[in-house]
């Protein structure tokens, strides 16, 4: 037995291999057998007992049960080199049909950003109208904070700029965005957002306080959809940004924070949405590309995969982090993008859909997206182009008006 690092970093005990739903951490059986009990994996195995049997049919027994075994190994590995987009769709299409388990009422903190990453992976794979767009906005709509402003992530949820950013990305995607919200949704989502700015240009999540560089960046983003940027947000933004930068040109949380590379996506999204790419000095800027590319693993059975920080296990959430660094600053071509595609696709799960963190783990609509969205931008076969900045497809992108307007 092994500890299932995935399960435990979720808060989450499995008692019975179950699927979460859409719009939240979507968790389901596998390539491997396992049984998962109390955050455990058991690692089951198929065992012939034929050690009875007269020798003519031990041997007979045994080279079918090898030849079976070939037989199988060898379509697996076929299937590993190609994206299974129909079996993706499909378990994407599931995940909110489960309302009978205790998890989809757990996720609820959830639900709003589990939307956004189903809808968007569903968009990069060509099948965005899988959903009813009505179901879409009625959700969405019900998560708007009449006493705040700005959207919740479940129906009587406060606000928070996690789930509004979701919610202004779903719309925007729809290209229903300005039909949906009214007058004074806008305006009070507007005065929501700005209104969680802090002296010192960062931002809080909401009203109780939490300050990280994913919040600059969801803020940013949410009032760049909006075209609501201005001059004082901005500077601001981006002073608190730089302050960000350690020695080794990565990004923290806040200033002085280990650098990571999900907060290195924060930070470079938010400097290209507020046209200050250049404010970084230079030599830190080839830092950080070094940094960067050092993330991907050269050995081992993740080989080709991407960690988010040294002596890390690779994770394919990162195939999206880092990757949408180095296509920020134009520099795709300083990781090994075959291996890396090789190290997405082992992760899927062949039988019923999904992606995991890695070969052989639980998959979930969260890693799903990043998967879908790493192999869009390695410009993987017939993917809808991703925005590295945005995280929304290019086409979407096209039609928000830049800053500086």
């Amino acid at each position: 037995m092994e500890r299932s690092t995935q399960n435990a970093e979720r808060g989450v005990s499995l008692f019975t291999v179950q699927i979460q739903p859409l719009i939240s951490v979507g968790v389901r059986g596998g390539t491997c057998s396992t049984l998962l009990r109390c955050g455990w994996v058991i690692h089951s195995k198929s065992v012939c007992h034929f050690e009875t049997c007269h020798p003519v049919y031990q041997d007979m027994l045994s080279n079918t049960v090898f030849h079976n075994q070939l037989n199988i190994s060898n379509k697996l590995t076929a299937q590993m080199t190609t994206l299974e987009k129909a079996k993706h769709i499909a378990y994407i299409k599931a995940l909110d049909d489960h309302k009978d388990f205790i998890e989809y009422w757990m996720s609820e903190h959830l639900r709003m950003n589990g939307l956004y990453w189903g809808i968007t992976a569903l968009f990069l794979l060509k099948h965005e109208s899988e959903f009813k767009t009505e179901d879409v906005v009625k959700f969405i709509q019900a998560c708007y904070d009449e006493t705040h402003g700005g959207f919740g992530s479940f129906p009587k949820h406060d606000s928070h700029l996690l789930s509004t950013l979701s919610a202004l990305q779903i719309l925007k995607m729809y290209g229903i965005l300005e039909e949906t919200l009214t007058s004074e949704q806008r305006s009070s989502t507007v005065r929501f957002i700005k209104s969680l700015q802090l002296s010192d240009g960062s931002f809080q999540g909401d009203r109780f306080g939490e300050v990280d560089t994913r919040f600059v960046y969801t803020a940013i983003q949410s009032l760049s959809i909006l075209q609501e940027l201005d001059e004082e947000i901005v500077d601001s933004a981006v002073g608190f940004i730089l302050r960000c930068q350690n020695f080794d040109g990565g990004f923290g949380m806040v200033p002085g924070a280990e650098s990571h590379a999900a907060q290195c996506f924060t930070c470079l999204g938010t400097l290209a949405i507020c046209d200050a790419l250049d404010k970084m000095d230079k030599d830190q800027t080839e830092l950080l590309v070094d940094w960067l590319s050092e993330r991907q693993v050269s050995s081992g059975e993740f080989s080709g995969g991407l960690n988010g920080r040294p002596e890390k296990l690779p994770d394919v959430c990162y195939s999206w982090w880092v990757l949408s660094c180095l296509g920020i600053l134009k520099k795709l071509d300083y990781i090994d993008g075959e291996k890396l595609k090789g190290f997405i696709l082992k992760s899927q799960d062949l039988k019923s859909g999904g992606i995991s963190d890695r070969p052989d783990n639980q998959v979930d609509v969260y890693h799903t997206l990043f998967g879908i969205a790493g192999l869009s931008l390695l410009g993987y076969e017939d993917l809808v182009p991703v925005d590295p900045v945005y995280c929304m497809p290019c086409f979407v992108t096209a039609t928000i008006k830049k800053y500086p307007y």
